[in-house]
């Protein structure tokens, strides 16, 4: 009796290789292109956790679910699914109507804080320690939702009021209002940044946006990088100090607007840089005004990770934390860039200050460097020789006006008594 074996034909157009290695049937989809609110990076995350996550209030869905910001939380619903990371939150239940929530309470936010008769008895600016951490939480990467939606909402219920649109702002402009104790150049035209931030697509693009210089603000493109080197590596502020480099505080300049200013013949000689109205001799780096307080690492983190995410190109942000690593090594450096006025901050001491900075930039990585040409020169400078003797007379002999009319008046008196040794000696006598 002979036993039939039975085969099951395999379709050729059904790939086998999923059962061997496990291939799941369906993959993540690729990120949207209109993704602008991320899920922070991991290994940027662990760094510092409650640099990225809200205190006080959640807005959108990516920290919804957390019992502690449980805030009474246009559409088209789609397009702002694609605005976050995580493609399957629209998907979310009450997605829709939280978006709406949300919308709704930023925009009572924001008009009533160009209000003031109404925050007489509001909990949201009474409360000072409420009023900054709602700020704060809404400056997070995580925590927003986007522009287009709160300016769609805005448009029409704001200003497609006839009776309140003449005298209403545009949106932007209530969120620079709100958002304006984050950026130094109060004195810069708001007329202007509002016309050229308009492409901004959430608050924490917003902030980073008031960040840049005024010429990168107008003329947004990538050639004013160059490759990052070896020797971009820049030194530290007393050692840059060391070779004659003076830093200086410049007020009305966006934080990221650093310049090297020198003369190519008259910065030869540094030890004149004391005297009144000789600012030709300096070899000067100017770096805008900085106030550190508590939610300054907090800023600076998120900013960070929205470049990480969606401008990986233009590391503008990246490129400034990493010039300030740079500069600050130990608290030397920072009592120098404190007694310079570069710096001024609120924490327990300097060597906090250069820890919270030296922290900023682990685990970042960037191609190209906004401050190559400004890196290079520097070095340049430094690694001249002449340049440190230059220095060296410059902070000991030649500091301040007074300490360089002392070293005039005692190199006069050492020649006069040179000269009087010489007479007496006979070396020179007078001819009759």
């Amino acid at each position: 009796m002979t036993s039939a074996t039975t085969f099951t034909a395999i379709p050729e157009n059904k790939p086998q290789i999923q059962h061997i290695v496990n291939i799941p049937e369906q993959i993540e989809p690729e990120m949207h292109d209109q993704c602008c609110i991320y899920k922070v990076p991991h290994h940027l995350h662990k760094l510092n956790v409650e640099a990225y996550t809200p205190y006080f209030i959640s807005i959108g869905p990516l920290h919804s679910e957390k019992p502690e910001l449980k805030q009474e939380k246009l559409k088209q619903r789609e397009k702002i699914g694609n605005s976050y990371s995580e493609p399957e939150l629209h998907k979310k239940e009450n997605f829709v109507d939280m978006i709406l929530l949300d919308s709704v309470f930023i925009m009572e936010l924001f008009l009533r804080r160009t209000n003031k008769s109404e925050q007489k008895n509001d909990v949201m600016f009474t409360t000072s320690w409420i009023c900054k951490m709602t700020q704060r939480d809404l400056s997070l990467l995580e925590n927003q939702l986007p522009m287009f939606v709160l300016e769609e909402l805005h448009k029409r219920v704001i200003l497609g009021d006839s009776d309140t649109k003449e005298n209403c702002l545009k949106f932007t402009e209530l969120a620079l209002n709100y958002f304006e104790d984050y950026y130094p150049h109060k004195s810069i035209q708001k007329v202007e940044m509002i016309k050229n931030c308009e492409s901004c697509l959430n608050f924490t693009d917003l902030i980073r946006y008031t960040y840049l210089p005024r010429q990168i603000q107008v003329n947004m493109n990538s050639s004013h990088f160059t490759p990052c080197a070896v020797e971009s590596v820049l030194r530290t502020a007393t050692k840059l100090n060391e070779a004659g480099v003076s830093f200086e505080s410049v007020e009305g300049r966006s934080y990221l607007d650093v310049k090297f200013e020198k003369s190519p013949i008259l910065s030869w000689f540094l030890c004149f840089g004391c005297l009144p109205f000789s600012e030709c001799f300096k070899s000067r780096l100017q770096i805008p005004h900085l106030k550190v307080d508590q939610v300054t690492e907090c800023i600076l983190r998120n900013l960070i990770a929205l470049e990480q995410c969606h401008y990986s190109d233009q590391p503008f942000i990246c490129n400034y934390v990493n010039l300030i690593d740079s500069l600050i090594h130990t608290q030397d450096d920072v009592e120098l860039l404190v007694d310079s006025e570069i710096i001024v901050h609120e924490l327990g001491s300097h060597n906090e200050l250069a820890t919270m900075i030296n922290c900023l930039c682990r685990h970042v990585v960037v191609t190209s460097n906004y401050y190559g040409r400004i890196t290079r020169e520097l070095n340049e400078h430094y690694n001249c020789r002449w340049k440190h003797y230059m220095g060296m007379l410059k902070s000991v002999y030649f500091r301040d006006p007074w300490r360089f009319s002392s070293t005039i008046v005692g190199t006069a008196v050492f020649l006069f008594a040179i000269l009087n040794f010489l007479r007496v000696i006979g070396v020179l006598r007078p001819k009759y």
